[in-house]
Protein backbone atom coordinates (compact mmCIF):
# COMPACT_ATOMS: atom_id res chain seq x y z
CA UNK A 1 0.00 0.00 0.00
CA UNK A 2 1.53 3.21 -1.12
CA UNK A 3 1.88 6.29 0.99
CA UNK A 4 -0.10 9.28 -0.19
CA UNK A 5 2.04 12.38 -0.41
CA UNK A 6 0.28 15.64 0.14
CA UNK A 7 1.30 18.42 -2.19
CA UNK A 8 2.63 21.50 -0.48
CA UNK A 9 -0.04 24.08 0.15
CA UNK A 10 0.36 27.07 -2.10
CA UNK A 11 -0.38 30.20 -0.18
CA UNK A 12 -0.89 33.42 -2.03
CA UNK A 13 -0.69 36.62 -0.11
CA UNK A 14 -3.53 39.14 -0.09
CA UNK A 15 -1.42 41.56 -2.09
CA UNK A 16 -0.75 39.04 -4.85
CA UNK A 17 -4.43 38.13 -5.02
CA UNK A 18 -5.36 41.77 -5.13
CA UNK A 19 -2.82 42.50 -7.87
CA UNK A 20 -3.97 39.53 -9.97
CA UNK A 21 -7.59 40.53 -9.58
CA UNK A 22 -6.75 44.13 -10.48
CA UNK A 23 -5.14 43.06 -13.74
CA UNK A 24 -8.18 40.95 -14.57
CA UNK A 25 -10.54 43.87 -14.11
CA UNK A 26 -8.38 46.54 -15.77
CA UNK A 27 -9.99 47.57 -19.04
CA UNK A 28 -7.16 47.40 -21.57
CA UNK A 29 -9.49 48.23 -24.44
CA UNK A 30 -10.36 51.61 -22.92
CA UNK A 31 -6.69 52.51 -22.50
CA UNK A 32 -5.80 51.21 -25.96
CA UNK A 33 -8.40 53.38 -27.70
CA UNK A 34 -7.25 56.42 -25.73
CA UNK A 35 -3.60 55.76 -26.64
CA UNK A 36 -4.45 55.37 -30.33
CA UNK A 37 -6.33 58.67 -30.33
CA UNK A 38 -3.41 60.34 -28.56
CA UNK A 39 -1.08 58.94 -31.23
CA UNK A 40 -3.27 60.54 -33.90
CA UNK A 41 -2.97 63.76 -31.92
CA UNK A 42 0.83 63.52 -31.96
CA UNK A 43 0.77 62.79 -35.68
CA UNK A 44 -1.27 65.95 -36.26
CA UNK A 45 1.08 67.90 -33.99
CA UNK A 46 4.03 66.67 -36.07
CA UNK A 47 2.29 67.68 -39.29
CA UNK A 48 1.62 71.13 -37.86
CA UNK A 49 5.26 71.44 -36.74
CA UNK A 50 7.05 70.76 -40.02
CA UNK A 51 6.71 71.61 -43.69
CA UNK A 52 8.91 71.41 -46.79
CA UNK A 53 10.54 74.66 -45.64
CA UNK A 54 10.32 74.32 -41.83
CA UNK A 55 12.28 71.78 -39.76
CA UNK A 56 11.26 70.30 -36.43
CA UNK A 57 12.24 72.58 -33.55
CA UNK A 58 12.53 71.96 -29.82
CA UNK A 59 9.69 74.40 -29.15
CA UNK A 60 7.34 72.88 -31.72
CA UNK A 61 3.83 71.55 -30.94
CA UNK A 62 5.09 68.00 -31.60
CA UNK A 63 7.93 68.13 -29.04
CA UNK A 64 5.69 69.81 -26.48
CA UNK A 65 3.00 67.28 -27.27
CA UNK A 66 5.41 64.43 -26.50
CA UNK A 67 6.20 66.02 -23.17
CA UNK A 68 2.53 66.39 -22.29
CA UNK A 69 1.86 62.80 -23.41
CA UNK A 70 4.45 61.55 -20.90
CA UNK A 71 2.89 63.68 -18.14
CA UNK A 72 -0.57 62.40 -19.09
CA UNK A 73 0.66 58.80 -18.88
CA UNK A 74 1.97 59.45 -15.37
CA UNK A 75 -1.32 61.09 -14.37
CA UNK A 76 -3.23 58.09 -15.76
CA UNK A 77 -1.11 55.72 -13.67
CA UNK A 78 -1.41 57.78 -10.48
CA UNK A 79 -5.19 58.25 -10.71
CA UNK A 80 -5.66 54.57 -11.54
CA UNK A 81 -3.70 53.57 -8.42
CA UNK A 82 -5.59 56.10 -6.27
CA UNK A 83 -8.75 54.74 -4.63
CA UNK A 84 -11.52 56.62 -6.44
CA UNK A 85 -13.85 56.29 -3.43
CA UNK A 86 -11.88 59.00 -1.64
CA UNK A 87 -12.92 61.45 -4.35
CA UNK A 88 -16.50 61.40 -3.15
CA UNK A 89 -15.32 62.40 0.33
CA UNK A 90 -13.19 65.23 -1.08
CA UNK A 91 -15.69 66.41 -3.71
CA UNK A 92 -16.57 69.68 -1.96
CA UNK A 93 -12.97 70.65 -1.10
CA UNK A 94 -12.15 69.96 -4.77
CA UNK A 95 -15.04 72.20 -5.76
CA UNK A 96 -13.60 75.07 -3.71
CA UNK A 97 -10.15 74.47 -5.21
CA UNK A 98 -11.75 74.56 -8.64
CA UNK A 99 -13.38 77.93 -7.93
CA UNK A 100 -10.05 79.25 -6.67
CA UNK A 101 -8.14 78.11 -9.76
CA UNK A 102 -10.71 79.67 -12.09
CA UNK A 103 -10.60 82.92 -10.12
CA UNK A 104 -6.79 82.94 -10.34
CA UNK A 105 -7.03 82.41 -14.09
CA UNK A 106 -9.42 85.31 -14.43
CA UNK A 107 -7.17 87.59 -12.38
CA UNK A 108 -3.68 86.60 -13.54
CA UNK A 109 -4.19 84.50 -16.65
CA UNK A 110 -2.88 85.24 -20.12
CA UNK A 111 -5.05 85.36 -23.22
CA UNK A 112 -4.86 84.59 -26.88
CA UNK A 113 -3.61 88.02 -27.80
CA UNK A 114 -6.67 88.72 -29.92
CA UNK A 115 -9.31 91.43 -29.71
CA UNK A 116 -11.46 89.39 -27.35
CA UNK A 117 -9.29 90.31 -24.37
CA UNK A 118 -9.36 86.74 -23.13
CA UNK A 119 -7.67 85.47 -19.97
CA UNK A 120 -7.53 81.68 -20.16
CA UNK A 121 -4.07 80.33 -19.36
CA UNK A 122 -1.86 80.41 -16.29
CA UNK A 123 1.85 79.67 -16.53
CA UNK A 124 2.78 76.48 -14.64
CA UNK A 125 6.57 75.89 -14.55
CA UNK A 126 6.86 77.96 -17.68
CA UNK A 127 4.12 76.14 -19.60
CA UNK A 128 0.63 77.56 -20.22
CA UNK A 129 -2.07 75.52 -18.49
CA UNK A 130 -5.80 76.03 -18.94
CA UNK A 131 -7.56 75.37 -15.63
CA UNK A 132 -10.96 75.35 -17.34
CA UNK A 133 -9.98 71.94 -18.77
CA UNK A 134 -9.25 70.60 -15.30
CA UNK A 135 -12.51 72.18 -14.11
CA UNK A 136 -14.45 69.82 -16.40
CA UNK A 137 -13.10 66.73 -14.60
CA UNK A 138 -13.52 68.27 -11.16
CA UNK A 139 -17.13 69.18 -11.91
CA UNK A 140 -17.80 65.61 -13.07
CA UNK A 141 -16.62 64.38 -9.65
CA UNK A 142 -18.66 67.03 -7.82
CA UNK A 143 -21.82 66.33 -9.82
CA UNK A 144 -21.38 62.58 -9.29
CA UNK A 145 -21.06 63.03 -5.53
CA UNK A 146 -24.11 65.29 -5.36
CA UNK A 147 -26.35 63.11 -7.55
CA UNK A 148 -25.33 59.99 -5.64
CA UNK A 149 -26.40 61.63 -2.39
CA UNK A 150 -29.74 62.57 -4.00
CA UNK A 151 -30.69 59.12 -5.29
CA UNK A 152 -33.83 58.91 -3.14
CA UNK A 153 -35.00 62.29 -4.45
CA UNK A 154 -33.41 62.18 -7.89
CA UNK A 155 -36.65 63.05 -9.72
CA UNK A 156 -37.50 66.08 -7.61
CA UNK A 157 -37.10 69.63 -8.87
CA UNK A 158 -34.75 70.21 -5.94
CA UNK A 159 -32.15 68.01 -7.61
CA UNK A 160 -32.14 70.21 -10.72
CA UNK A 161 -32.00 73.35 -8.60
CA UNK A 162 -29.05 71.91 -6.68
CA UNK A 163 -27.16 71.12 -9.89
CA UNK A 164 -27.86 74.63 -11.18
CA UNK A 165 -26.56 76.20 -7.95
CA UNK A 166 -23.40 74.07 -8.06
CA UNK A 167 -22.82 74.79 -11.74
CA UNK A 168 -23.38 78.54 -11.71
CA UNK A 169 -20.16 79.82 -10.00
CA UNK A 170 -17.64 77.92 -12.18
CA UNK A 171 -19.79 78.51 -15.26
CA UNK A 172 -19.76 82.27 -14.71
CA UNK A 173 -16.00 82.32 -14.03
CA UNK A 174 -15.29 80.37 -17.22
CA UNK A 175 -17.68 82.54 -19.25
CA UNK A 176 -15.96 85.70 -17.95
CA UNK A 177 -12.54 84.61 -19.31
CA UNK A 178 -14.33 84.61 -21.87
CA UNK A 179 -14.43 80.93 -22.83
CA UNK A 180 -17.87 80.21 -24.27
CA UNK A 181 -16.81 76.75 -25.47
CA UNK A 182 -15.75 75.44 -22.06
CA UNK A 183 -18.83 76.96 -20.41
CA UNK A 184 -21.02 75.02 -22.85
CA UNK A 185 -19.10 71.83 -22.07
CA UNK A 186 -19.87 72.26 -18.36
CA UNK A 187 -23.57 72.55 -19.17
CA UNK A 188 -23.40 69.46 -21.40
CA UNK A 189 -21.71 67.48 -18.62
CA UNK A 190 -24.42 68.46 -16.13
CA UNK A 191 -27.21 67.61 -18.58
CA UNK A 192 -25.69 64.25 -19.49
CA UNK A 193 -25.16 63.22 -15.88
CA UNK A 194 -28.68 64.31 -14.89
CA UNK A 195 -30.11 62.18 -17.69
CA UNK A 196 -28.02 59.12 -16.80
CA UNK A 197 -28.83 59.45 -13.10
CA UNK A 198 -32.55 59.11 -13.82
CA UNK A 199 -33.58 62.71 -13.16
CA UNK A 200 -37.08 63.76 -14.16
CA UNK A 201 -37.34 64.31 -17.91
CA UNK A 202 -40.30 66.62 -17.30
CA UNK A 203 -38.29 68.96 -15.10
CA UNK A 204 -35.30 68.74 -17.46
CA UNK A 205 -37.56 69.64 -20.38
CA UNK A 206 -38.92 72.59 -18.40
CA UNK A 207 -35.38 73.75 -17.72
CA UNK A 208 -34.48 73.48 -21.42
CA UNK A 209 -37.57 75.50 -22.32
CA UNK A 210 -36.45 78.17 -19.87
CA UNK A 211 -32.99 78.26 -21.43
CA UNK A 212 -34.50 78.63 -24.92
CA UNK A 213 -36.70 81.44 -23.65
CA UNK A 214 -33.62 83.22 -22.29
CA UNK A 215 -31.87 83.26 -25.68
CA UNK A 216 -32.61 86.96 -26.32
CA UNK A 217 -31.08 87.87 -22.96
CA UNK A 218 -28.03 85.69 -23.60
CA UNK A 219 -27.65 87.20 -27.08
CA UNK A 220 -27.53 90.72 -25.66
CA UNK A 221 -24.64 89.72 -23.37
CA UNK A 222 -22.53 88.01 -26.05
CA UNK A 223 -19.43 89.79 -27.28
CA UNK A 224 -19.42 91.19 -30.80
CA UNK A 225 -17.23 88.45 -32.29
CA UNK A 226 -19.42 85.77 -30.68
CA UNK A 227 -22.55 87.25 -32.24
CA UNK A 228 -20.77 87.46 -35.59
CA UNK A 229 -19.91 83.75 -35.47
CA UNK A 230 -23.54 82.82 -34.90
CA UNK A 231 -24.72 85.06 -37.74
CA UNK A 232 -22.07 83.56 -40.02
CA UNK A 233 -23.42 80.09 -39.30
CA UNK A 234 -26.95 81.18 -40.19
CA UNK A 235 -25.94 83.02 -43.36
CA UNK A 236 -23.24 80.55 -44.40
CA UNK A 237 -19.47 80.95 -44.23
CA UNK A 238 -19.28 81.69 -47.96
CA UNK A 239 -21.37 84.84 -47.43
CA UNK A 240 -18.45 86.51 -45.64
CA UNK A 241 -15.31 84.47 -46.45
CA UNK A 242 -12.81 87.27 -45.82
CA UNK A 243 -14.02 88.50 -42.44
CA UNK A 244 -16.28 86.79 -39.90
CA UNK A 245 -16.71 83.69 -42.05
CA UNK A 246 -13.00 83.25 -42.81
CA UNK A 247 -12.29 80.49 -40.28
CA UNK A 248 -15.32 78.39 -41.15
CA UNK A 249 -14.83 78.93 -44.89
CA UNK A 250 -11.18 77.83 -44.82
CA UNK A 251 -12.07 74.79 -42.71
CA UNK A 252 -14.70 73.68 -45.23
CA UNK A 253 -12.18 74.11 -48.05
CA UNK A 254 -9.65 71.92 -46.19
CA UNK A 255 -12.18 69.13 -45.59
CA UNK A 256 -13.27 69.13 -49.24
CA UNK A 257 -9.65 69.23 -50.48
CA UNK A 258 -8.76 66.01 -48.65
CA UNK A 259 -10.99 63.78 -50.73
CA UNK A 260 -11.12 60.09 -49.86
CA UNK A 261 -7.45 59.31 -49.22
CA UNK A 262 -6.06 62.75 -48.33
CA UNK A 263 -2.96 64.56 -49.53
CA UNK A 264 -0.56 62.92 -47.07
CA UNK A 265 1.06 64.18 -43.89
CA UNK A 266 2.56 67.67 -44.04
CA UNK A 267 1.12 68.12 -47.54
CA UNK A 268 -1.86 70.26 -46.55
CA UNK A 269 -2.04 73.51 -48.50
CA UNK A 270 -5.21 75.23 -47.26
CA UNK A 271 -4.32 77.99 -44.75
CA UNK A 272 -6.14 77.34 -41.48
CA UNK A 273 -6.30 79.51 -38.33
CA UNK A 274 -5.26 77.86 -35.02
CA UNK A 275 -4.80 74.62 -36.95
CA UNK A 276 -3.15 72.85 -34.01
CA UNK A 277 -6.17 73.27 -31.73
CA UNK A 278 -9.64 74.39 -32.80
CA UNK A 279 -9.32 73.48 -36.48
CA UNK A 280 -7.14 70.40 -36.25
CA UNK A 281 -10.00 68.36 -37.76
CA UNK A 282 -9.59 70.40 -40.95
CA UNK A 283 -5.89 69.48 -41.11
CA UNK A 284 -6.67 65.83 -40.40
CA UNK A 285 -9.36 65.69 -43.09
CA UNK A 286 -7.16 67.34 -45.69
CA UNK A 287 -4.07 65.21 -45.05
CA UNK A 288 -5.65 61.86 -44.11
CA UNK A 289 -8.85 62.19 -46.11
CA UNK A 290 -12.22 60.61 -45.51
CA UNK A 291 -10.57 57.28 -44.60
CA UNK A 292 -8.52 58.85 -41.83
CA UNK A 293 -11.54 60.78 -40.55
CA UNK A 294 -13.61 57.59 -40.37
CA UNK A 295 -10.85 55.76 -38.48
CA UNK A 296 -10.61 58.54 -35.88
CA UNK A 297 -14.38 58.78 -35.45
CA UNK A 298 -14.54 55.00 -35.09
CA UNK A 299 -11.93 55.17 -32.31
CA UNK A 300 -14.02 57.79 -30.55
CA UNK A 301 -17.06 55.54 -30.88
CA UNK A 302 -15.16 52.59 -29.40
CA UNK A 303 -13.79 54.75 -26.57
CA UNK A 304 -17.29 55.97 -25.66
CA UNK A 305 -18.62 52.41 -25.81
CA UNK A 306 -15.95 51.17 -23.39
CA UNK A 307 -16.56 54.13 -21.09
CA UNK A 308 -20.25 53.26 -20.86
CA UNK A 309 -19.49 49.56 -20.38
CA UNK A 310 -17.06 50.35 -17.56
CA UNK A 311 -19.59 52.73 -16.02
CA UNK A 312 -22.47 50.28 -15.95
CA UNK A 313 -20.44 47.42 -14.51
CA UNK A 314 -18.57 49.54 -11.96
CA UNK A 315 -20.78 48.47 -9.07
CA UNK A 316 -21.70 51.80 -7.47
CA UNK A 317 -23.62 54.91 -8.46
CA UNK A 318 -20.76 57.36 -7.96
CA UNK A 319 -18.28 55.69 -10.32
CA UNK A 320 -21.06 55.02 -12.85
CA UNK A 321 -21.89 58.72 -12.98
CA UNK A 322 -18.22 59.71 -13.26
CA UNK A 323 -17.85 57.48 -16.31
CA UNK A 324 -21.06 58.76 -17.86
CA UNK A 325 -20.01 62.36 -17.22
CA UNK A 326 -16.68 61.77 -18.95
CA UNK A 327 -18.47 60.14 -21.89
CA UNK A 328 -20.88 63.10 -22.14
CA UNK A 329 -17.96 65.53 -22.12
CA UNK A 330 -16.05 63.71 -24.87
CA UNK A 331 -19.13 63.18 -27.04
CA UNK A 332 -20.16 66.83 -26.83
CA UNK A 333 -16.68 68.09 -27.64
CA UNK A 334 -16.29 65.75 -30.61
CA UNK A 335 -19.69 66.69 -32.04
CA UNK A 336 -19.13 70.43 -31.62
CA UNK A 337 -15.52 70.47 -32.86
CA UNK A 338 -16.19 68.38 -35.95
CA UNK A 339 -19.50 70.17 -36.54
CA UNK A 340 -17.70 73.51 -36.29
CA UNK A 341 -15.18 72.51 -38.97
CA UNK A 342 -17.81 71.24 -41.43
CA UNK A 343 -20.09 74.23 -40.85
CA UNK A 344 -22.88 72.68 -38.75
CA UNK A 345 -22.25 74.62 -35.52
CA UNK A 346 -20.73 78.06 -34.85
CA UNK A 347 -17.05 78.49 -34.07
CA UNK A 348 -16.79 78.15 -30.29
CA UNK A 349 -13.18 77.17 -29.57
CA UNK A 350 -13.89 73.69 -28.20
CA UNK A 351 -10.86 71.35 -28.61
CA UNK A 352 -11.08 67.89 -30.14
CA UNK A 353 -10.25 65.44 -27.30
CA UNK A 354 -6.82 63.76 -27.63
CA UNK A 355 -6.30 65.28 -31.10
CA UNK A 356 -6.10 69.03 -30.51
CA UNK A 357 -2.77 70.22 -29.19
CA UNK A 358 -3.05 71.19 -25.53
CA UNK A 359 -1.46 69.81 -22.42
CA UNK A 360 -4.29 70.73 -20.04
CA UNK A 361 -6.86 68.90 -22.14
CA UNK A 362 -4.77 65.73 -22.48
CA UNK A 363 -3.78 65.64 -18.80
CA UNK A 364 -7.38 66.22 -17.69
CA UNK A 365 -8.63 63.43 -19.96
CA UNK A 366 -5.99 61.10 -18.54
CA UNK A 367 -7.15 61.94 -15.01
CA UNK A 368 -10.74 61.17 -15.95
CA UNK A 369 -9.82 57.85 -17.54
CA UNK A 370 -7.70 57.00 -14.52
CA UNK A 371 -10.68 57.47 -12.21
CA UNK A 372 -12.74 55.11 -14.38
CA UNK A 373 -9.94 52.53 -14.35
CA UNK A 374 -9.60 52.93 -10.58
CA UNK A 375 -13.25 51.93 -10.27
CA UNK A 376 -12.59 48.95 -12.55
CA UNK A 377 -9.79 47.72 -10.33
CA UNK A 378 -11.86 47.99 -7.17
CA UNK A 379 -15.26 46.70 -8.26
CA UNK A 380 -14.59 43.32 -6.58
CA UNK A 381 -13.33 42.83 -3.06
CA UNK A 382 -10.37 40.44 -2.65
CA UNK A 383 -11.12 37.07 -1.09
CA UNK A 384 -9.33 36.22 2.14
Amino acid sequence: MGILKAEPLKVRSWSSRSAAMAWRTYDFQLTTYAILLAVFGLVMAYSNSVSPTVSLSVDSPFVRGLMWAVIAAVVLGVTTAFDYRWLRSFAWPLYLVNIGLLAITLKFGAGTGDASGSSRWVSVFGFPFQFSELAKIIMIVVFAGYLTSRQKNIKSVGTLVGIAVILTPPWILVLMQPDLGSSLVLVAIAAGMLFMSGASLLWMGTLVAGVVGAIPIVWSHLLGYQQARLLTLINGAASDPRANGYQAHQAELAVNAGGIFGKGLTNGTVPLPVKSTDFVWGVLSEELGLIGAIVVLSLFGLLLWRLLVCSWRSGDQFSMLVGCGLAAMILFQVCVNVGMVIGLVPVTGIPLPFISYGGASLVSLAAGLGIVQSANLRRHRPEW
